[in-house]
Formats: structure tokens, sequence, C-alpha cells
């Protein structure tokens, strides 16, 4: 049965999945990883200089293998890099292999949380709010296809989420 499987979290940059994974793995006694951090840690450079060294489809298919790799394990929780989801075996390999949860965020909060974030490869070149939306209308589809579940966030404190997302799983 499912609930006893992985809990993958899916959505878009900025959305609190590592946040939210952190305590959610610390409730439920799970482990966790995200799926960026453990694609740093295994090349020795951060997600922005794989980007710039391989582009966006080098970057994706490092995170085809990280995924595999990720989805094998048991008892985890994990958080996903906001684009995952685009390829159609990552989609298969959450889906088959635990339960997925979408964080559905607002456009104006994603737009709020990232202003100022340097880090995102995406949002280097270009007017966040734009990208923002554009990547919203892209993915949004996407997550909401894979999910198990769809928690929203917005006006929503940090336990309030953890607490809905074990109420659904339950």
């Amino acid at each position: 049965m499912k609930k006893y499987k992985n809990i993958y979290l899916v959505g878009l940059m900025g959305s609190g999945k590592t946040t939210l994974g952190k305590i959610l793995s610390r409730e439920l006694d799970k482990h966790f990883y995200d799926s960026d951090q453990v694609l740093e840690e295994k090349l020795g450079v951060n997600v922005p200089m794989i980007f710039e060294y391989e582009g966006e489809e080098g970057f994706r298919e490092r995170e085809k293998d990280i995924l595999k790799e990720l989805v094998s394990k048991q008892n985890i929780v994990l958080a996903t890099g906001g684009g995952i989801i685009l390829s159609d075996s990552n989609r298969d390999l959450l889906a088959k292999n635990g339960v997925v949860i979408y964080l559905k965020s607002n456009q104006k909060d994603l737009i709020l949380r990232m202003k100022n974030d340097k880090t995102r490869p995406l949002l280097k070149n270009g007017n966040i709010e734009l990208i923002i939306k554009k990547l919203c209308k892209e993915r949004e589809p996407l997550y909401e296809m894979i999910s198990d579940f769809t928690v929203t966030t917005k006006n929503k404190r940090i336990h309030e989420i953890v607490n809905e997302i074990i109420r659904v799983i339950k």
C-alpha cells in the first residue's frame, strides 16, 4: 500500500519543498533527501555551475540519474527539483515509487520569495515575474497530473502544511 512508501514533494522553486520536507521527515521518522543537494554532493559543484557548463539539458540528464537512485531508497521524504517533472520517465518513477504531493503555491508568493534569490539558474537572466508565470503555466499541469495530493500553501504556516500532509497520507 502506498502509505508505507516514500513521500515525494513536487512543486515550483520556492514552494517550500526542502523546508517542509526536512520537518515532515522528522515528524514521520523518515530520511530526508533533496535531489539538488544530492546531485551537488555527488558532483562536488553547485546546480548553477552544472547549468553553466552543461546547460539545462545536461543538468536534466544528471537529475534523472539521481532520481533513479533516490526512488530505490526506503522510508524517505524527497524534495525534488522544480523541473524534475519535465521528463516522462521521472514522472513515471515518482508516481510508481511513492506518494507524490504537489505543494501548490500562489504566483505572487513565489515571485516575492524568489525576487532576491541569485542561486536559481532559471531566474538569472530575465524578469522574475514573467519567468515564474511561464514556469507555472508549463509545469502546473504536470504537477497536477502526477500528484496523489495537492496541498495549497497560501496563507498557511509551515506546521499547518506539515500537519495537512500528514493527515492526507494517513
